[in-house]
C-alpha cells in the first residue's frame, strides 16, 4: 500500500490544527490511521435522475465503515437535461461537466482523500466525474444512480422523448390538451434515469464497460434493493482498492477505451459519448479521436435496439443481461484483459454473466446491423467531422439531398416548423450553437421533437454545430465541425443551397465550389450575440472544438 495522502493532515506534532478541525467533526483518534474516502454524491431536489442518491450514498458509507475507512459526503452540481431543453438553461449543462470535474478534483486535492466513491446520475454528471476521477487519479469507484421504469401509455412503454413528440402532435390538432396531460402523468413513474438510450443510460453503460463500476451498475433500477447492496459493496470495494493502490489509470487503458467504444457501438449510444469519451481519455493520457470512434463503429455490429431507435428500454435491456451481457456477445471483439475494480479482468467477469435475452441483446452472428450505431460523417460542410446516431434513421433516410433551410439559432427553427414554413425534404441548418458559437453547445432535442410531432421525421434532415440528446431520432447530424462562429463552412450556408448526405459512405457535402465557398467567406463576420455573463464568457474564451471533446483549454 502506498503512503496514505490522508497522513498529509493528520500526521505529526506540525499537524495539530487539522487534527483539531478533524476532532471537531467528532471523529476518534484511532479514525486517523484508517483511510480517509471521500463520497462525492450528485444528488439535489431538482434532479428526478438523482434526487434518491442520499439512500444510495448512506449505503456507500455503511460500506465503507465495515471495510475499516472513513467517509466524509459532498455534493456536486448536477443539470437535469430535460428541465434544461428547449431554453437558456441549455447553455449550461454541457458547462457543467468541466465544473463537476473541477469541483471534484478541488475537493479531493484539498482535503487528500485515500480513496473516492463516485455516486452518479445524469447526462453530464457520469462524464465529468470519470474525468476527475483519471485527472486525480486515486483509487475510485463509481455507482451509478440506476433507472426510472419505464412509462406506460395504453399498453405500451414509452420514455420522456415521447412526451415532446406529442407536444409536436398536439400542435398540429392530432391530440387533445387533456390527453396531453393525461400521458404526463404516466411519462415518469418513478424517480430514477431516463430508462432509454440517451446521454445518462449510454455513458453509466461506458463507465461500466470501461471497468470503473461493479456489474449491471449501470442498468438496476433506481429504486431496487440491489442498488443498495451494489452501493455498500463499492463502500467496502473502495477500501480495499486503497489497500491495493489500485488507481483509475490502471484500469482506464486504452484497451478499457476500446472496449466501452464496442459497447457505446452496439448499444446504439448517444452522439454525446464522441464528446465524452475523448475528454475522459485525456485527462488518463489516451489520445481518442472522432476517427477511432469512426472506426470502432465500422467495425462493431449492432446488437441492442433500445428506446428511442426501438421500443425496449434500457429496463428490459438489464432484464437481458445488462452490460455485461451485451460484452459476453462481443467478448470476441474484445480486449478481454483489461483491468476492471473489482479486481477481476474483463474476461474473469464476462464468465459470470447471466444473459438471459438473445433477442434484446443480440448474438454476434445474429445483429441488427453489421455495424454500430453511430457514424462519423466527413466533407466540405464538415471538414473535420460531424456525428449522427445511425441507429435511429430510418432506412429511407440514410441519403437524402435536400434544399438547406438556414436558422441562426434553434428558437428560430422551432418558430418556423411549428408555423408550418419548412418543407418536407429541406435540410434544417441550425448554426452558431456550437461550444464558442452558443456559447455552450445545446442540445437540439426541442426541435428534434417536435419535427417529428409534425410529421417531418421521415423527409427532413437537421444539420447543426450544437449537438442532440441521445433520445433524438430521425436523421439528425451534430458536432459539426469546425462550427460555424470559428469559420466552418456552415457559417456560408445560403436558404436553398443543396446538401446531401450519405451516412452509409460517411459523407456531408455542401454542393457549392471550393471557389464559392472562398468567395462568400470574403468580409465575413461571425454573428454577434448579446455579450454572455459569468461562466458561459469564461466558457467561449476557453472551451475547445467539439471535434476533440469540447473540452477547457488554458489560453496560451
Amino acid at each position: 500500500m502506498a503512503t496514505r495522502r490522508s497522513s498529509q493532515i493528520v500526521e505529526g506534532p506540525h499537524r495539530t490544527a487539522h487534527r483539531a478541525l478533524l476532532l471537531s467533526l467528532g471523529l476518534e483518534r484511532e479514525e486517523f490511521e484508517k483511510p480517509f474516502i471521500a463520497v462525492a454524491n450528485s444528488w439535489n431536489e431538482i434532479l428526478p435522475g438523482g434526487a434518491h442518491l442520499r439512500s444510495v450514498s448512506e449505503a456507500v458509507k455503511r460500506g465503507i465503515w465495515q471495510a475499516g475507512g472513513v467517509p466524509f459526503e459532498f455534493n456536486t452540481i448536477g443539470v437535469c437535461d430535460g428541465m434544461a431543453q428547449g431554453h437558456v438553461g441549455m447553455s449550461y449543462s454541457l458547462v457543467s461537466r468541466e465544473l463537476i470535474a473541477a469541483s471534484i478534483e478541488v475537493m479531493l486535492e484539498a482535503h487528500r482523500f485515500d480513496g473516492a466513491v463516485l455516486v452518479t446520475s445524469c447526462d453530464k454528471i457520469t462524464p465529468g466525474m470519470l474525468m476527475a476521477a483519471a485527472r486525480v487519479n486515486i483509487p475510485a469507484v463509481m455507482v451509478c444512480a440506476g433507472e426510472m421504469q419505464a412509462g406506460e401509455y395504453e399498453g405500451k412503454q414509452f420514455a420522456l422523448p415521447g412526451m415532446r413528440e406529442y407536444a409536436g402532435k398536439h400542435a398540429r390538432g392530432g391530440i387533445t390538451l387533456d390527453e396531453m396531460y393525461r400521458i404526463e402523468e404516466c411519462a415518469c413513474p418513478t424517480l430514477g434515469v431516463c430508462p432509454m438510450m440517451g446521454t445518462a443510460s449510454t455513458m453509466a453503460c461506458l463507465a461500466e464497460a470501461l471497468g470503473l463500476t461493479l456489474p449491471r451498475s449501470a442498468t438496476t433500477l433506481a429504486f431496487a434493493a440491489d442498488k443498495l447492496r451494489e452501493a455498500r459493496s463499492a463502500g467496502r470495494l473502495i477500501v480495499e482498492l486503497v489497500t491495493k493502490n489500485l488507481r483509475p489509470r490502471n484500469i482506464l487503458s486504452d484497451a478499457a477505451f476500446y472496449n466501452a467504444l464496442r459497447v457505446d457501438m452496439a448499444i446504439g449510444g448517444s452522439t454525446n459519448a464522441a464528446l465524452h469519451l475523448p475528454a475522459i481519455a485525456a485527462e488518463a493520457g489516451i489520445a481518442l479521436s472522432l476517427q477511432d470512434i469512426d472506426q470502432a463503429s465500422r467495425a462493431t455490429p449492432y446488437l441492442a435496439k433500445i428506446m428511442p431507435s426501438g421500443t425496449a428500454s434500457v429496463n428490459d435491456l438489464h432484464r437481458a443481461g445488462g452490460v455485461p451481457a451485451v460484452m459476453r456477445s462481443l467478448e470476441p471483439l474484445l480486449h478481454t484483459e483489461a483491468l476492471t475494480v473489482s479486481g477481476k479482468t474483463v474476461k474473469a467477469q464476462l464468465a459470470e454473466a447471466d444473459w438471459a435475452d438473445c433477442e434484446t441483446i443480440r448474438p454476434l452472428d445474429n445483429p441488427i446491423a453489421s455495424d454500430g450505431g453511430l457514424a462519423v460523417l466527413y466533407g466540405n460542410l464538415a471538414p473535420l467531422g460531424c456525428v449522427v446516431k445511425k441507429s435511429a434513421v430510418t432506412k429511407q433516410m440514410l441519403v437524402h439531398r435536400g434544399p438547406a433551410r438556414v436558422f441562426n439559432s434553434m428558437e428560430e427553427a422551432i418558430e418556423s416548423v411549428t408555423a408550418n414554413q419548412v418543407e418536407p425534404g429541406s435540410v434544417i441548418v441550425i448554426r452558431y450553437e456550437g461550444p464558442v458559437g452558443g456559447p455552450g453547445m445545446r442540445e437540439m432535442q426541442m426541435i428534434t421533437s417536435i419535427m417529428v410531432g409534425m410529421g417531418l421525421g421521415e423527409t427532413t434532415a437537421l444539420v447543426t454545430d450544437g449537438r442532440f440528446s441521445g433520445s433524438t431520432r430521425g436523421p439528425c447530424i451534430g458536432h459539426v465541425s469546425p462550427e460555424a462562429a470559428t469559420g466552418g463552412p456552415l457559417a456560408i450556408v445560403q436558404d436553398g443551397d443543396m446538401i446531401a448526405l450519405d451516412i452509409p459512405q460517411h459523407c456531408l457535402t455542401l454542393e457549392l465550389s471550393d471557389a464559392e465557398i472562398k468567395r462568400r467567406f470574403v468580409g465575413w463576420q461571425p454573428l454577434q450575440r448579446p455579450a454572455s455573463r459569468g461562466i458561459l464568457d469564461l466558457y467561449r474564451h476557453v472551451v475547445g472544438s467539439a471535434a476533440e471533446g469540447a473540452v477547457w483549454r488554458v489560453p496560451k
